[in-house]
């Protein structure tokens, strides 16, 4: 099977007019097969978000993208519970428009249904992985965090096809509390949405000053910006062939044309690493969890470093 190169939803706090910018260059210049839109952190942005979505998913769709609804992340109250309820209704009749879920509460909804695993549900064996297959799940993007040698094991048990993340500030947790209007002593119910400033998120510092965390409202993701390009061959000879772009404040069409060389064979691990550098100055790389590491950490590896070992 081909690799296919996926673009995550954007998880951050960006205007609907950035956001239809964006897509309208995704969908004429991105080298990517899927498209995950939605707003998946905080109820409170889908006003901001919704609206703008089925011009979004059409435009996409034109530009021969397939398109990938993804649901919150983290469902709290009723009200959540029927947004994502009434989001998948209403796209029951639509096979052109999937499903990814990202709570576990979605799936009694989706059973039956071909829909997609997000990476915020906790697939971490063999068993669940059959569970998911028989409710209808067609793929799984993995949670960040798994080893090398998960990823592995579960890629050579799994019945269907499984994503990674490969590029992106790691979401880490999610919380029923803004970190964000917090910081600015703010309350979440009145949080004046300040996350929108921040469209990568707000970095947190330990005690000493050294740069540790990001805040995105509700979420804590890495500090460091994850980058498996160097990880990707040894993925691909594991038997995994989706992998997932999460959109940060760089030029994402640059960074799929770099991911695609590498997916299509066109330009060695090194050279796009080197070249994801120079993109995205702003941040420090990272590639800690699969190597069994903290997620922080940048390990130049070798070819073997993260196969599991021979029985």
């Amino acid at each position: 099977m081909t690799a296919r190169l996926v673009l995550g939803p954007v998880l951050f706090h960006w205007p609907a007019e950035r956001l239809q910018d964006f897509y309208a260059r995704i969908a004429d210049e991105a080298p990517v097969d899927i498209v995950h839109v939605g707003e998946i952190v905080c109820s409170k942005r889908a006003p901001f978000v919704d609206p703008v979505l089925p011009e979004i998913i059409e435009r996409l769709q034109r530009g021969g993208k397939a398109v990938i609804l993804s649901s919150r992340a983290l469902v709290m109250t009723e009200r959540e519970a029927r947004m994502t309820a009434d989001q998948i209704a209403a796209t029951a009749d639509d096979p052109a428009l999937p499903i990814e879920a990202n709570d576990i509460g979605a799936l009694r909804s989706l059973a039956g249904r071909p829909h997609v695993i997000g990476p915020f549900v906790n697939v971490y064996n063999e068993g669940t992985l059959d569970y998911l297959a028989r409710q209808g799940a067609e793929r799984v993007c993995l949670p960040p965090e798994l080893p090398g040698e998960a990823v592995f094991a579960l890629a050579a048990a799994s019945p269907m096809p499984l994503e990674v993340l490969a590029f992106g500030r790691l979401p880490l947790a999610i919380s029923a509390r803004c970190f964000h209007a917090r910081a600015h002593g703010l309350h979440k119910d009145s949080c004046r949405f300040v996350c929108g400033n921040d469209p990568d998120g707000r970095s947190v510092a330990t005690l000493d000053g050294e740069p540790f965390l990001a805040i995105n409202g509700t979420q804590t993701m890495s500090h460091t910006c994850l980058d498996l390009s160097r990880e990707i061959p040894m993925l691909m000879e594991a038997g995994v062939r989706y992998f997932r772009l999460s959109p940060q404040s760089v030029d994402m069409v640059a960074v799929a044309r770099q991911f695609r060389l590498l997916l299509d064979g066109k330009a060695d691990p090194g050279s796009v690493a080197e070249a994801l550098a120079g993109l995205a100055p702003q941040f420090r790389f990272s590639n800690g969890f699969l190597h069994g590491r903290e997620g922080r950490a940048l390990v130049q590896a070798k070819r073997d470093t993260v196969r599991p070992p021979i029985a």
